[in-house]
């Protein structure tokens, strides 16, 4: 909503102002069309021949996270401190039982508990994979903690993409908008036996194609990249509050305290209170 929000008023804003400065929206309304065309179809163009299918259909994808913000609310992380201390739990006090849930967490009473962490196959396979490979005498903590690191470097540099393809596009966008003016000019010169009044009209709709460019660039696209590379920022630290909750189990400190290590490594927007936490998690052990 905020998103929607901050773009209706940048084009009242830019728009009402040059209106209020006595300028006439007719000679931007008869160009726009064309100059739209040639910004944002060499845009496009450009867009496609730098990615692939996999990368342009991630990006569109992306584009709607503007609006929604990130995936992950305060309710997320409380439940996979819960779920997280079930399992730390559970595996400490029959390894057995443990493995079960881990090699087929679709169908575990545990993890179904918690279906929107259920549905992301990526927190999933990092808390099983990790708990399974500590089942294998895996535990040294310095090396799963660095395996871990790689492992989230790796997804937040994928998460990243459509944030830097977004933000060449606006980097390109001036420039496709220079481009655009000179065909403009070149459109007048070709006319320069018209009278000042024509010739004044053809400048004019020339000079709107720099104003299209710079104005989607650093009004549209480039807020859009912005965004979104800080809502995968964000994400990435409930994958991070799994590493530390899991490498903290490996240190064999006591449950609670892998729990509150996790908890408050968690961003303050989103950390749970301690009461909140132990109210929850009692609750999930009385049911």
């Amino acid at each position: 909503m905020v998103g929607v929000v901050g773009i209706v008023f940048i084009f009242v804003m830019v728009f009402g102002g040059y209106l209020m400065a006595g300028g006439k929206m007719a000679i931007i309304l008869k160009t726009l069309p064309y100059e739209i065309t040639m910004i944002g179809g060499a845009a496009i163009g450009a867009f496609l021949v730098g990615n692939s299918i996999p990368e342009i259909k991630h990006t569109l994808k992306d584009i709607g996270k503007v609006f929604k913000g990130p995936i992950w609310k305060p309710g997320d992380y409380r439940d996979l401190l819960c779920l997280l201390y079930e399992l730390v739990r559970l595996g400490r006090q029959n390894a057995v039982a443990l493995e079960e849930h881990i090699e087929n967490p679709a169908e575990s009473s545990v993890f179904q508990e918690y279906p929107r962490i259920v549905a992301d196959a990526e927190a999933i396979a990092m808390i099983c994979d990790t708990l399974r490979a500590i089942s294998m005498n895996y535990d040294d903590p310095h090396q799963v903690e660095d395996v871990l690191g790689r492992r989230m470097e790796e997804n937040l540099h994928h998460s990243m993409h459509s944030s830097h393809a977004l933000q060449s596009m606006a980097d390109s966008l001036p420039a496709l908008g220079i481009v655009a003016a000179v065909l403009g000019v070149i459109k007048t010169m070709g006319s320069i036996d018209q009278p000042p009044e024509v010739l004044g009209k053809l400048i004019g709709g020339a000079l709107v194609g720099t104003f299209l460019g710079v104005f989607l660039a650093y009004g549209i696209v480039g807020p859009f990249a912005i965004r979104l590379k800080a809502i995968c920022e964000q994400d990435a630290h409930f994958y991070s509050l799994i590493q530390d909750v899991l490498v903290a189990n490996l240190h064999n400190h006591a449950t609670n305290i892998c729990i509150e290590v996790g908890r408050q490594s968690t961003p303050t927007h989103m950390r749970p209170s301690y009461s909140e936490l132990e109210e929850a998690i009692k609750a999930r052990r009385a049911a």
